[in-house]
């Protein structure tokens, strides 16, 4: 299979040191196998994903994935952005579709990024990890490399809302994508049918200025998934990893469940099913570990 290059934003969270270094790793081991090339865009910056919206104003917020973008077409031309991060892939692909939309705020973003040297063309497609997956290489392709199969595990799809809406995957329905169980498949997993939780939001940054509310949602997204028998969830949002993963014991304190459940990336159960270590999968950076799959990467 050809390498395949394309234009990576890894987003502040992703960061050595950050809530979701793991997630990095486990893509960088997904993609070795997969041929992939990630061509870090130079100089990045924060997509102002969630502070843009508390001040500043629509420009500053623009401009700052703008730049990103302008980046990327100047020292990765005619390659696509790609994101693993849900966020960063929201607030940039957003800022592509505004910009198209609007002559005048696309002028002004450039007058902007002038004081910086820099010129946006604007002509540049955004897109998550996950679709370059489905859509550039396909589940066949995904499953051919799969070297240790995740056998006897129970996943629930855990999609959130940034991956849904409003852009959402290609061809799949907003209120019940399955993108994430068919992966789960591929690997050789077993995928919760009918989780009823899959695209609810967990809460986002209200896990911080308002955690009762955050809480009560997350405590619904685990407790569907054990309904349906899960043994751990997968997501593709770094959010929604952290918060439905490092607030279980604050939920059981206040609730008085007993929930332990491990909540993972695709890219995790890609990495181990492919034959990567525990360590070259991101298995060492879970606070609810992730038994099931360790025992298997150790195989």
């Amino acid at each position: 299979m050809a390498k395949r290059q394309y234009s990576f934003y890894p987003g502040c969270s992703s960061q050595k040191g950050a809530s979701s270094s793991n997630y990095l790793k486990s893509v960088e081991a997904m993609c070795d196998v997969l041929d992939i090339e990630l061509n870090t865009i130079p100089d990045w910056n924060c997509c102002s994903a969630s502070i843009g919206y508390c001040g500043g104003g629509e420009l500053p917020r623009l401009t700052l994935s703008a730049r990103n973008i302008a980046l990327s077409e100047q020292h990765n031309p005619g390659q696509d952005i790609v994101a693993t991060c849900a966020a960063c892939w929201l607030a940039t692909k957003e800022t592509v579709e505004r910009l198209e939309d609007d002559p005048e705020l696309f002028a002004e973003t450039n007058q902007a990024l002038a004081e910086a040297g820099l010129k946006l063309k604007n002509e540049t497609p955004v897109r998550h990890m996950v679709e370059v997956l489905i859509e550039d290489l396909g589940y066949e392709e995904l499953g051919r490399h799969v070297k240790k199969p995740l056998e006897g595990i129970k996943i629930a799809g855990y999609v959130g809302c940034q991956t849904n809406r409003p852009f959402g995957i290609a061809g799949e329905s907003f209120e019940n994508p399955k993108y994430l169980d068919k992966m789960v498949e591929t690997l050789g997993a077993e995928p919760v049918e009918d989780y009823d939780k899959k695209v609810s939001c967990c809460g986002g940054a209200l896990a911080f200025s308002e955690p009762e509310k955050s809480q009560a949602l997350i405590k619904d997204i685990i407790e569907a998934a054990y309904d349906g028998g899960a043994d751990m969830i997968v997501t593709p949002c770094p959010v929604c990893q952290m918060n439905v993963e490092v607030y279980q014991d604050q939920i059981n304190q206040k609730y008085g469940t007993k929930f332990h459940i491990p909540v993972v990336y695709y890219s995790t159960l890609m990495a181990v099913a492919y034959g990567k270590s525990a360590k070259e999968a991101g298995l060492d950076g879970h606070i609810v570990p992730a038994k099931q799959l360790e025992e298997i990467a150790s195989k």
